[in-house]
């Protein structure tokens, strides 16, 4: 897709926006960061990451971003079966941490999507975990002329992993929030999209998360709570940064609900925001540091 200068800058921001939360956050996960501790790029945390180091929540949107640098179609099926390599090449690297439903599903090395998805149908207990919202992000790039099938395709890539309703609502809401802002610049596309949900459930979660405080959504493992966290902090300052810092200072699982809300702050402020220092840090799995992230979003775009 042909874009303007602006509209390549805020696609080149969604990934990242998602790194750069996500390796902001890493160092205070499972911690609630007191008013005066300084919020810092500044790894280690419960799994000893590297400064700058993004997790798990970046390298499967990373993997999911390949599949659809080389795949037409994520909503069909050799695209699901693309993203579903992706994830087990992702496994095979023997990666520090891995969420405890995305490991139920991926330990089966599913070789197609389909075999993926019903592994995770099959899974019992809850299943509404963060996991797919963490790396949805970059299915709004491959579809920024596609509204309709960005939202189903959202759906379906978190269904590999996470067959729940509320995750694959959550992934499409918010996929459709990114793609609207890489184009026109605004978060608009978060309420626009209500449309395509269940807007009756959505609708008045957004209104607690753009009122309330973090108390009032504070099981962020949960996608609900996941997605309130992260548009409460966008909607409370006015810069990805700035964004980002309050995610983190929300606690729990902060490199989760930071990645979450940088793919959507990144594609409204464009990859210019994320601070220079910041880019320069950035790394992670496979290998990749900022400058092949914007060289994988190009790919995407002009496929």
């Amino acid at each position: 897709m042909e874009l303007t200068a602006e509209q390549a800058d805020r696609a080149a921001g969604v990934l990242l926006g998602t790194a750069a939360g996500d390796a902001l956050g890493a160092g205070y996960e499972f911690t609630h960061p007191s008013p005066n501790v300084v919020i810092e790029m500044k790894g280690g945390g419960a799994f000893d990451w590297a400064p700058g180091e993004w997790t798990d929540d970046t390298s499967m949107a990373v993997a999911v971003a390949r599949a659809a640098a080389e795949s037409v179609n994520l909503h069909e099926e050799p695209g699901l079966d693309a993203v579903a390599a992706e994830f087990i090449t992702w496994w095979d690297s023997k990666p520090a941490d891995v969420g405890a439903q995305t490991s139920q599903v991926l330990q089966w090395r599913s070789p197609t999507g389909r075999q993926m998805q019903i592994h995770a149908h099959e899974l019992g207990g809850l299943k509404a975990g963060n996991g797919s919202l963490m790396r949805t992000a970059p299915v709004a790039l491959a579809y920024l002329d596609d509204e309709a099938h960005c939202g189903k395709a959202a759906a379906v890539v978190s269904s590999l992993t996470h067959y729940d309703m509320q995750a694959m609502q959550a992934c499409k809401l918010w996929t459709l929030a990114i793609r609207h802002a890489v184009l026109y610049g605004t978060y608009d596309g978060v309420r626009q999209s209500l449309s395509m949900v269940d807007a009756g459930f959505w609708g008045p979660l957004l209104d607690k998360a753009e009122t309330g405080a973090p108390e009032d959504f504070p099981k962020n493992g949960w996608v609900v709570h996941a997605l309130q966290t992260a548009w409460w902090a966008i909607t409370h300052t006015d810069s990805l940064p700035a964004a980002l810092e309050l995610a983190v200072r929300a606690g729990g699982d902060t490199d989760t609900t930071a990645a979450i809300a940088g793919g959507l702050l990144g594609a409204r402020w464009g990859a210019s925001a994320v601070p220079e220092q910041w880019r320069a840090m950035l790394h992670g799995y496979p290998g990749y540091r900022a400058e092949d992230l914007t060289a994988l979003t190009e790919r995407i775009v002009d496929r």
